[in-house]
């Protein structure tokens, strides 16, 4: 017969014990706090992955300043990159298209191993390739699809469309159907390089075709009923029947070029007036406004991604540019600093600060401002940045990828 106060039975952890409500509630309340803890270490690493961070090295190689001689505003209002990546145009206040070559602009590139220690300062004079005198300020800069960087158009201040043929240094188009308002932006399309499309002060947005008498107006979008300014207009570089517009009535709107009657979307969130957009692939848009942000979209949901915050831009034009391969976005900002985001993160993940301007232009920001950037569309695990500053200077970020 078995001992049933054997030691071996009371000490069997399988053996039922008495249950009480002081034990049960006991119990309940280390399931709770275990829970919670879980949760907690949960949301540190969800914070810890949303903490943005630079996975890239980022040096300043040249510096381009304008001659002591040009006292005139030379705020750089657009920079633009051809389609090979070996030519870069700029354009602004002070009536000028530069024509530059990647060379002057990375003198150092594959010469030596410590060239990102090496910084080049060079002056718009002689680092420039050659230079076009244009009969207004200019606002926007477009390199023609399919022209072999020999074509190039431009909207200005004075309302009108030109291109330029850069072989021979000489305008080949104009067209002036805005009624003397303000070009903000044009663009070409790349189902028909030949259309162009414009977005003016006068709340229009053209679109035209120089091989038409005197670049006939093929379609004119008002987008918003009260007549606002369109800020901006860009083709879908991947689908180029698709065409966005922005306005000063804080909305985006997108349109199918072949039928216009209505937008295919509209895009509402920012809080003041659209300044940019850019297509990041067929169906996602980042857009800036005067609301110091930067916003990701959905175009077919119609929805909004994030909300990208961290420079400062309530009145100017301050640039943006994306690069598809790095996932990066960059703008300027109004307190003379150019801005680095990455698309998974809401913050900054570089800064870098342009020198204090000596003496500001009047009604000018204090210090000044960057006013345009451009990101060069080539390489994995480099990359070129290229800003603009509102005294002029140009200045070029090479970056490399850090190794994990």
């Amino acid at each position: 017969m078995k001992n049933l106060s054997s030691p071996s039975l009371l000490l069997n952890p399988k053996h039922p014990k008495t249950e009480t409500p002081e034990s049960r509630q006991e119990e309940e309340k280390e399931g709770k706090n275990q829970l919670l803890l879980e949760d907690q270490d949960q949301l540190d690493q969800e914070d810890e992955d949303d903490k943005p961070r630079c996975e890239w090295d980022f040096n300043l190689s040249t510096v381009i300043s304008s001659g002591a001689i040009e006292a005139v505003s030379d705020t750089l209002g657009a920079i633009e990159f051809d389609q090979s990546d070996r030519l870069l145009a700029t354009g602004g206040i002070a009536r000028k298209i530069r024509i530059y070559s990647i060379n002057s602009l990375l003198p150092n590139e594959g010469q030596l191993e410590n060239s990102y220690d090496v910084v080049s300062l060079l002056n718009h004079n002689n680092a420039s390739e050659f230079y076009l005198c244009t009969p207004a300020k200019l606002s926007s800069l477009r390199w023609k699809p399919g022209s072999g960087g020999g074509i190039l158009g431009s909207g200005d201040y004075d309302g009108v469309v030109m291109e330029y043929d850069l072989e021979r240094r000489v305008p080949v188009f104009e067209r002036d159907e805005h009624g003397g308002r303000r070009v903000w932006s044009m663009d070409y399309s790349c189902l028909d390089p030949v259309i162009g499309a414009s977005g003016s002060d006068d709340g229009t947005m053209q679109i035209w075709d120089p091989r038409c008498d005197g670049g006939k107006c093929l379609a004119k979008v008002q987008p918003s009923v009260s007549r606002s300014p369109v800020c901006c207009v860009e083709f879908n570089p991947f689908s180029g029947a698709i065409v966005a517009v922005g306005c000063a009535d804080s909305k985006v709107y997108g349109y199918d070029v072949r039928n216009l009657l209505e937008p295919l979307f509209i895009l509402e969130g920012h809080e003041k007036a659209v300044t940019y957009i850019r297509f990041l692939n067929n169906h996602m848009i980042v857009t800036s406004a005067i609301d110091g942000s930067l916003k990701t979209w959905r175009t077919e949901e119609r929805s909004l991604i994030k909300t990208f915050k961290g420079h400062v831009n309530s009145r100017r034009f301050v640039g943006l540019s994306v690069w598809r391969g790095g996932g990066l976005l960059s703008c300027g900002s109004e307190d003379n600093q150019v801005i680095v985001y990455d698309q998974r993160w809401g913050k900054p993940v570089w800064v870098h600060e342009f020198e204090p301007v000596a003496a500001p232009p009047p009604g000018g920001c204090g210090n000044g401002f960057v006013s345009s950037v451009c990101w060069r569309q080539v390489g994995e695990d480099r990359c070129t940045l290229v800003a603009g500053g509102s005294n002029g200077v140009l200045k070029v970020f090479s970056g490399r990828r850090r190794r994990r």
